[in-house]
């Protein structure tokens, strides 16, 4: 017997498994994947489409309407709503995705860890899991942030920590399942090691699971992201950011309302595209959800 044996599948398979994967997707799933790399590709080209610099301050331009000059109005400082909304893309899908990036890195092999191993070391992992996942995710941000300063990097650490025990959970709860199929046991009678079924056999079973999460936490990071800027924990000013436009806004919210209106349009047009996919994708992999919803 080799080990192709025992592997779930072969690489033409995996191929052929990908191509109904795809077919599965409905079309809210492609509308938010279309809008995700909308924003993603308005985001790297930003200084290909913007109008004036992000940091450009007129005066004269306080509080402009939408018109040929500023195509969505100008702010209390005369600065480009237009280009300071596709600059600040660049910091909430940045912060976002390198957030859940980090959360599922971590989170995933903390609960492959603990399930596949089991006794003590899963009890203690999923202890501090718990506790982590007892404080709201906006508080414990916000504590975070507040305790090691408004940075990039602190921004997209304290994001990670919130979101790593809901990835440990749910690969520890596929492990679980997996770790006693045939196929394991057969790897374990090869005398393969505890780390190559784990993270060779085990994962890629798991791993669409993960990934399902992946998308959902993405919407999770944004908001979480755009509220802490809202209430003065996001990056310092004149950096923009969705969620300070939005507070800066509010400011104004009765001489120009459209300030705190067209950021929080582009947050909830990037969280509902993020929440499509992980919807898609959760009844693609499981269609007696979709059944039952």
């Amino acid at each position: 017997m080799t080990d192709t044996t025992v592997a779930p599948s072969t690489p033409i398979d995996r191929k052929s498994s990908i191509r109904a994967f795809l077919g599965q997707l409905n079309a809210s799933t492609w509308i938010g994947v279309f809008i995700v790399l909308a924003l993603v590709l308005a985001a790297i080209f930003a200084p290909q489409l913007a109008t004036h610099s992000p940091a450009r301050q007129s005066i004269m331009d306080q509080l402009a309407l939408p018109g040929s000059q500023f195509w969505l109005g100008a702010d209390q400082f005369g600065r480009d709503i237009w280009t300071r909304l596709l600059y600040g893309a660049r910091y909430s899908l940045t912060i976002g995705m390198s957030a859940i990036l980090v959360a599922l890195v971590v989170g995933t092999v903390i609960g492959m860890i603990a399930g596949y191993v089991g006794g003590r070391i899963d009890i203690i992992f999923m202890q501090v899991m718990d506790v982590v996942l007892a404080f709201p995710s906006l508080i414990l941000g916000l504590a975070l942030v507040a305790l090691m300063g408004a940075t990039l990097t602190n921004i997209i650490i304290a994001i990670a920590f919130t979101a790593t025990p809901a990835f440990a959970r749910i690969a520890r709860a596929g492990v679980i399942t997996q770790r006693d199929r045939e196929y394991v046991q057969a790897c374990r009678a090869m005398g393969f090691s505890g780390p190559r079924i784990l993270f060779r056999h085990i994962m890629p079973a798991i791993l669409p699971e993960v990934m399902v999460m992946a998308s959902l936490w993405m919407a999770t990071a944004v908001r979480t992201e755009a509220s802490l800027a809202f209430i003065g924990l996001g990056l310092a000013p004149p950096t923009p950011t969705w969620g300070g436009m939005v507070r800066d806004g509010f400011d104004n919210i009765l001489s120009a309302f459209h300030l705190a209106i067209i950021p929080s349009l582009a947050i909830l047009l990037l969280v509902l595209a993020f929440n499509l996919i992980g919807d898609g994708l959760r009844d693609a992999i499981d269609p007696r959800l979709k059944d039952a919803s």
